[in-house]
This record gives C-alpha cells, structure tokens and sequence, in this order.
C-alpha cells in the first residue's frame, strides 16, 4: 500500500509541474517533461522549441523556474536540463495547441483537424488521432463531437501507454472546444501475443505431443467381409 501511494504521489506531482511550466513556458513552446529521481537530486528535462526561452539572460529564468519547482511542489534539489523538441508535428501537445490555437481565431474546425492529421502522417507516425469536441459551430448551436483517425491506435491493454497523448483546451467566443491528440511515435514496437498450441494450455499441449498415435489394424474387403455374413442357403435335395 506503501507503495502504492508514492507512485500515485509522484505522478500528481510530475502532473502539477507540467501544468505549471505549461503556463510559464507558453512562448517557449513547452511540449512535454521527463523526471527522474536518484537519491541526490530530482532530474527533470524539459522538451521545449525555443531553448533559449527557458534559459533566458544569464540563466536568470530557469533559476527562476527551479526555485519555483522547489518551493511550490517541495522537490528535493530539482535540476532542470532543457531539451530542444526535434520535430514539431510528432508532439501531442504542440498539436493540440496549435489546433487550439487555430480554433480560437475562427479556422473551421473539420478541414483544419485533417490537414494537420495529413502532416502528422506525412512526419512518419505510425498512426494518429485528433477529437474535438465543444460548440464547434456558430453561437447557438449544440455541442458535437469530430473525430478524425488514421494508422494504428491501440485503445485497450498495456500497449496503451505507448501511445503519446495530449489534452489541450481552446476558447473561442462561442464555447470552450476540448481537443485531444493521440499519436504513435514513428519505430514503435508493439508486444505481439504468442497463440497457445491448438488453443490449449501449455501442459495439455506437451502431454498430447508425448503420445505416440495409435496405428488402426487394416480393415478387411468389403466384398469378403459381406460374403463372410451373409447367411447360406439351405441345399436342395436332388
């Protein structure tokens, strides 16, 4: 139970950190983070566009940023390191905000979730998902649901958390708009189930292998065989 606790503990903390240098690193372009603990310090990598951003003048804002992060979620001596994102298009969040983004400046939604699924696709994802879902048109209209998807997207099972997510929220002025982006990183390897033998367990299997068949006695002619059964005939007397 012990146990338990510290793993829900740590991923509430890892998920209040993101939250926050989401809003303290919006212009940096903050895509997601990575923690590591030791027994020393607390490692925790930043995946932003713009590095420079995060570091500022003199490292004066990332000194900013790591006495926050100490104070705030009682980490234990954080260092923070920043990584430059690679490639835009297969960051779920950096998705997600710019669709976000698009939305509130009036883009219509459906032509504007499939060309971004196109370029996602386009970047080499193995599959892609993108669901808005809010007042997505005019004022006054009810609340509706687009999904788009293309490629492979487990949704049940382990396999699950090889999936990159996102949840990002848009505000345009007539209703807030959800939009969640779901993408499978380009090289992913997925387990594959091993079938048991003929359906069986693996101890019925090995025992109907060690037994050796059973060769049937050869069957005697048709015809003899009927010849043998048939009755005889009473002779007649001469």
């Amino acid at each position: 139970m012990v146990v338990e606790k510290k793993f829900i503990e740590d991923a509430l903390v890892k998920h209040e950190i993101s939250k926050y240098l989401e809003k303290a690193l919006v212009r940096a372009g903050f895509s997601r983070i990575d923690i590591q603990k030791t027994p020393v310090i607390t490692r925790i990598t930043v995946y932003v566009l713009n590095p420079g951003r995060v570091i500022g003048r003199g490292g004066q804002t990332i000194d900013a940023i790591t006495q926050d992060i100490k104070n705030k979620f009682h980490v234990d001596n954080p260092q923070i390191s920043v990584a430059e994102v690679r490639n835009e298009m297969l960051e779920p969040r950096l998705v997600a905000r710019h669709i976000a983004d698009a939305l509130e400046r009036g883009a219509n939604a459906r032509g504007l979730m499939h060309s971004t699924l196109r370029s996602i696709l386009e970047n080499g994802a193995m599959g892609a998902e993108i669901i808005a879902t809010g007042k997505l048109a005019a004022k006054g209209a009810k609340a509706k649901q687009i999904k788009v998807r293309s490629g492979y997207i487990p949704k049940a099972g382990d396999v699950v958390k090889l999936v990159d997510e996102a949840h990002v929220a848009s505000y345009p002025k007539y209703g807030a708009i959800g939009v969640v982006v779901r993408i499978v990183q380009p090289g992913t390897v997925f387990p594959s189930p091993k079938p048991k033998a003929n359906g069986m367990p693996k101890e019925a299997a090995a025992v109907v292998q060690a037994v050796e068949p059973v060769t049937p006695a050869p069957e005697a002619p048709r015809q003899e065989a009927q010849k043998a059964d048939a009755p005889k005939e009473p002779e007649t007397a001469k």
